[in-house]
């Protein structure tokens, strides 16, 4: 029977002094550390005073190779400690992966919280948290890139994302282009760093609001404002724009119900009327 582990273990977004007293105690302990960057990794034990650990680059580009060679090491008895450069595993980070292999093969999967850039931001933004969706990076381009864009704008809870300093500005133009410039939003930087800043107000003013780009930014974007209820008006004329255009009416309420976010019934009515 195995007696290893693996422990996902967060680490500080920014100021050493959030490595939680757990955390050290949890790669102290391990007999290996899967870390995205080791010479980053390296800095971090150094500062807690652990020394003489093994190191395993686990990255984006390697991830599923080491995800399998780790589930052997716990196999085979070692406790394993999982880290990024920086938070919690796993969020827009690599160990999803390793935590899935090691789940799936029915080994023990610990977690030590703590810091984490995406619930720092949230809870510093001044938007409503009670409700939220973590949309991680966008597309970069295309249509993948504006689908998203789409679905941001339509989501009705605080929306969290990351961005890099080099892709900020446009992304926050693509997200006024898409929400509208008066929807709300917090972009903050550097987050725990001794040049942490949040800036709040429209998308239409946060370009030249965050200033010139530097660091990782998290942004916090307002959820869509609740749509008007449809009128009668509107649930006909929406059917008669699917039916003119040669829609089966089955396939024409199912639609007309979705876009206006109506019961079907209602619709059904309408077709009736028609």
């Amino acid at each position: 029977m195995y007696s290893g582990s693996l422990v996902v273990v967060a680490t500080p977004i920014g100021n050493l002094g959030d490595l939680s007293p757990r955390a050290a105690e949890a790669l102290a302990a391990a007999d290996v550390i899967a870390c995205e960057d080791t010479r980053r990794s390296r800095k971090l034990l150094t500062a807690a005073g652990i020394a003489g650990k093994r190191l395993v680059a686990v990255h984006e580009h390697n991830e599923a190779e080491q995800a399998a060679q780790l589930v052997e090491l716990i196999r085979g008895g070692s406790r394993v400690a999982l880290v990024t450069d920086a938070g919690t595993p796993a969020v827009s980070d690599p160990g999803e992966r390793v935590v899935a292999a090691a789940a799936a093969a029915g080994l023990p999967v610990e977690v030590v919280p703590g810091p984490s850039a995406l619930l720092a931001a949230l809870v510093v933004s001044g938007l409503p948290t009670e409700r939220f969706v973590f949309e991680g990076f966008l597309p970069r381009k295309g249509g993948e890139r504006t689908a998203r864009l789409a679905t941001v704008a339509a989501e009705p809870r605080t929306v969290v994302l990351y961005e890099a300093p080099h892709r900020v500005a446009a992304t926050l133009r693509d997200l006024a282009g898409a929400c509208g410039g008066d929807r709300r939003v917090a972009v903050a930087r550097e987050l725990t760093k001794l040049h942490e800043e949040v800036w709040r107000g429209t998308l239409d003013k946060a370009v030249d609001g965050i200033g010139e780009p530097r660091g990782e930014y998290v942004l916090v974007v307002a959820g869509a404002p609740p749509r008007p209820e449809a009128t009668a008006d509107d649930v006909t004329a929406a059917l008669r724009r699917h039916l003119d255009a040669g829609t089966d009416k089955k396939t024409a309420v199912a639609a007309v119900a979705s876009e206006l976010d109506v019961p079907k019934r209602r619709v059904y009515a309408a077709v009736l009327d028609l």
